[in-house]
């Protein structure tokens, strides 16, 4: 494991920013959460009020305060890699915005900032609280340290609401689209390019499923009073083996991202009977979340924190929750298109406003 010692302790007794910024310096690529899993741990090993868990290079801390409700409150510890954007710094912009930039700064260690601050000093909070910090986010579903946590110890996330940190410009995001990968694959002949008209070419064939594609509008649809913008594309072509040859085998990858009125079945339905007449195999699929915001508890958020609910367009872990019965949504600072961009930055005053606003929740909810 790596050394915890290395790195100068976290202060959650520092403004919100401060934590913000010392996380993001800690650098915390997926597969290696580790130090800051356990700079984590120790940061809150002095807070009676939680009970603390740790799963791998995830942590758990949990108010126990027979509270007739609980809520479940998440976020990511892991970045996508770093590429000259360690350590962090401050900008002010022409309008005089003041921003924190760096990777991780809007997915998501502003969120997690906040989160860790209130975990420690939120003693009384008015529901119980689970807060779970997790690794893997970043890379495939099956590594997802919540996955893990829910399959292995589902217990712990149980609840009656449940807030995900992800950037959404402080605004309430509710849900997400689902997510569906499919490969088209054609056949043909190989030849000498010289003599093409012996062979069969694979990658000509594919021209009337891009065309299809390309004329193709996406659907908007409302679940439970948010759009969900759905997308259908062409992500990755491959095909042909040299210069000289007519290629035997082409394969078209395509991306459809669907509303969460739809099941993961019935969008590999959907792209199945759009490309009739190819072969089709679907090689990923994940189902979205609904909204969520008919809960009396999601509905008390909304209203306590003053934001505007919006639909998520990405996928997000919200969809875990989901599939538990846990009505959930996507709560924190940052603009999700800055996400993983080498320009990341956060606006200060957003993490502050985030943290202000979901203290005041917690302490008055209900």
């Amino acid at each position: 494991m790596p050394d915890a010692h290395a790195t100068p302790a976290l202060d959650l007794a520092a403004d919100v920013v401060t934590i913000t910024r010392a996380i993001c310096d800690v650098p915390s690529v997926s597969g290696d959460e580790g130090r800051l899993a356990e700079l984590v741990m120790r940061a809150l090993a002095g807070a009676a009020h939680l009970e603390l868990v740790r799963d791998g290079d995830a942590v758990v801390a949990r108010t126990n305060l027979g509270r007739d409700r609980r809520v479940v409150i998440a976020g990511h510890l892991d970045t996508v890699p770093i590429n000259g954007n360690v350590p962090t710094r401050f900008e002010t912009d022409e309008d005089g915005t003041e921003y924190l930039w760096g990777r991780g700064t809007v997915d998501m260690k502003a969120g997690v900032a906040v989160q860790l601050k209130l975990a420690a000093e939120l003693a009384e909070p008015a529901v119980d609280v689970t807060w779970v910090w997790y690794d893997h986010e970043e890379v495939s579903a099956a590594l997802n340290g919540l996955g893990r946590i829910a399959r292995t110890a589902p217990g712990l996330l149980a609840g009656d609401f449940a807030i995900l940190g992800e950037p959404s410009n402080g605004q309430v995001e509710g849900g997400c689209n689902g997510t569906l990968r499919a490969e088209v694959r054609t056949s043909g002949l190989r030849a000498h390019s010289a003599r093409s008209w012996v062979g069969d070419n694979a990658i000509h064939k594919l021209a009337p499923a891009l065309a299809k594609l390309a004329a193709y509008e996406a659907e908007t649809i409302e679940v439970d009073g948010l759009a969900y913008r759905e997308g259908l594309n062409a992500v990755i072509v491959r095909g042909g083996i040299a210069g000289n040859v007519i290629p035997d085998e082409a394969v078209l990858e395509v991306n459809y991202r669907f509303a969460p009125s739809k099941s993961a079945a019935e969008a590999a339905e959907f792209v199945t009977a759009f490309f009739d007449g190819f072969e089709v195999a679907v090689v990923d699929a994940a189902d979205g979340a609904r909204p969520g915001l008919d809960d009396p508890l999601a509905q008390e958020f909304v209203r306590a924190v003053g934001a505007e609910a919006r639909p998520k367009y990405g996928w997000t872990d919200v969809a875990r929750f989901s599939a538990m019965g846990v009505p959930a949504v996507n709560f924190g600072p940052g603009d999700p298109l800055k996400a993983h961009a080498d320009d990341e930055r956060v606006a200060v005053a957003q993490i502050v406003d985030c943290e202000r606003a979901l203290r005041a929740w917690l302490t008055a909810a209900g």
